[in-house]
């Protein structure tokens, strides 16, 4: 949870203000965003930018016009305009930075064909909507048995209804075309509701249903993460990872998005370095890249004929092969340019005052020389005392 407030039941649902995730600071929604400009204060003449963003269910959200000039504030419960009838949203952004936001989706600001926003939201609609939303999972279930019974090849991921309860999205996910025209006649005979089918992709599913990944935190798609850029596996080959399908896709099926974070970093790092199919030819022979370093910066090589026997060489010493290389001047050889490591003795001391690590083990080897010394005393008396009884008969 994103305020202080709150904290997680057993249930999953948060406890504290008892809003699950409804509070007026909107700040246990994901892919809140944070209105920086809201202490900043209009030059003398400027009105107020009249449009808002509006968050539905699962992270969608879309920009309105308020046309009435209502009092809106970041989690105020809104009727918005929609076709046909009206939705409920809550409000997430007011003020200048819609236009940034409007700006950054590449929507114009001042176009005249926003919706509206109608009213704010009286405790009948908030019922209406509670209805609605109490609905979707049961539905999800009975859509989930109709796909089957129909033999479609698609998986329906989520259900979310219109505010006011007259439409039903079903988002979907399917590798192939389908046709689902016969789905939803059967649906709106099931539902009474008008029906709308939207196709997603399996990022955009994980992103719906939230999940753990393997790094141990909420996946990144479900808490902050907007965008999908696409990820190549020239993204693990240049970070240095093994290339194992299990360990880098994510819970979509997909490449993880995280394996971008750091390309970047590494893509800058490598600038430095040499191609690794640059071979070294030297006077002892051709010598071939095995392995690299990014983080220190250095590489291995190994002779053609010596694959098993490494060299260690940092990438300024590799450069100067290369460059006396290009000027027909080769070097003797890989050798030369290994650096001479300082050997460190370490002496381990007894600093903190204890006895040898063996000394546990001495008793135990008394007690057993003891049990031998008795063993043998006993067999040594006995055998005196039947030379005794010999010598007397």
């Amino acid at each position: 949870m994103g305020c202080s407030n709150c904290a997680s039941k057993n249930d999953g649902l948060p406890k504290g203000c008892k809003n699950n995730g409804s509070c007026g600071v909107d700040s246990c929604n994901k892919l809140t965003v944070f209105d920086w400009l809201s202490d900043l204060e209009l030059p003398s003449g400027v009105e107020k930018f009249d449009a808002v963003e509006i968050r539905f269910k699962n992270g969608r959200k879309s920009f309105f016009r308020n046309t009435e000039n209502l009092s809106l504030s970041i989690g105020d419960v809104v009727a918005t305009e929609t076709s046909p009838g009206h939705d409920i949203g809550i409000v997430t952004i007011t003020g200048e930075l819609v236009k940034v936001q409007m700006r950054k989706k590449k929507l114009d600001p001042y176009a005249a064909e926003l919706p509206k926003v109608y009213r704010k939201a009286n405790q009948k609609d908030i019922d209406v909507w509670e209805e609605a939303k109490a609905r979707e999972e049961k539905v999800k279930v009975r859509a989930r048995e109709i796909a089957i019974r129909l033999q479609l090849k698609m998986k329906i991921s989520d259900v979310e209804f219109q505010g006011d309860g007259s439409k039903a999205i079903f988002y979907y996910t399917a590798e192939e075309r389908v046709d689902f025209r016969q789905l939803i006649k059967e649906f709106a005979y099931e539902f009474k509701v008008r029906i709308e089918m939207k196709q997603i992709g399996f990022r955009q599913e994980a992103a719906r249903l939230g999940g753990i990944g393997s790094c141990g935190r909420e996946l990144c798609c479900s808490t902050w993460l907007t965008d999908f850029r696409s990820v190549k596996t020239s993204a693990a080959r240049y970070q240095q990872l093994s290339l194992n399908p299990l360990k880098l896709a994510g819970q979509c099926g997909k490449l993880k998005c995280c394996l971008n974070y750091e390309l970047d970093s590494y893509l800058d790092a490598l600038k430095d370095f040499p191609r690794q199919d640059q071979k070294l030819i030297t006077e002892k022979g051709e010598a071939v890249c095995q392995k690299i370093d990014i983080f220190k910066s250095k590489l291995w090589y190994a002779y053609r004929d010596d694959y098993n026997n490494w060299i260690e060489l940092d990438t300024q010493a590799v450069k100067t092969i290369l460059k006396a290389q290009r000027n027909n001047k080769p070097v003797a050889s890989l050798e030369e340019f290994i650096e001479d490591k300082p050997v460190v003795n370490v002496d381990f001391e007894n600093v903190v005052g204890q006895d040898s690590l063996t000394r546990f083990d001495k008793p135990k080897g008394r007690h057993k020389n003891k049990g031998k010394r008795r063993h043998k005393r006993k067999k040594s008396t006995q055998k005196n005392k039947s030379t005794n009884a010999k010598q007397k008969s």
